[in-house]
């Protein structure tokens, strides 16, 4: 038997819809990150994008444990002498909750262009509303 590889244009991608509202914040990162990538299909290819789009909506109500919402810290710099700057995960969720899963989620993709390319398929909202019903997206499947 020949190694099957998956060529770019036999890909069929689906469109997947994710409440975000009170599940954890790491368990569904690392899910949203393997359905991007296609990892959870059975034509995956590791140099070919074989994921599908996914739709993240109430990001603002994601769910973390512990004292993280204190804790848990997001820099970033400016590029400028003294430009580092500093907000707490709960700063994070009341100004860009979009960002904190986008962060998230790209902390548990690879390292490399392809990885990149397919976090551009990732599309964060932070309420229930979305603009993706035309492409009748399907409630995310939670199978153990």
């Amino acid at each position: 038997m020949k190694t099957y590889s998956a060529k770019p244009g036999e890909i069929e991608r689906k469109w997947w819809i994710v409440d975000a509202e009170g599940k954890n914040l790491g368990r569904l990162s690392s899910r949203i990150a393997v359905v991007l990538r296609g990892k959870d299909k059975p034509q995956f290819t590791p140099h070919v994008d074989t994921g599908d789009f996914v739709i993240v909506v109430n990001a603002g109500k994601v769910a973390v444990t512990g004292n993280k919402l204190l804790d848990k810290r997001y820099y970033r710099h400016s590029g400028r002498p003294g430009g580092l700057k500093s907000r707490t995960l709960g700063e994070m969720l009341e100004k860009r909750p979009t960002e904190v899963v986008r962060h998230a989620v790209k902390g548990m993709m690879p390292k490399n262009r392809l990885a990149a390319q397919q976090l551009t398929k990732l599309k964060i909202y932070a309420t229930a509303e979305h603009p993706h019903k035309a492409q009748e997206p399907e409630d995310f499947r939670w199978a153990k």
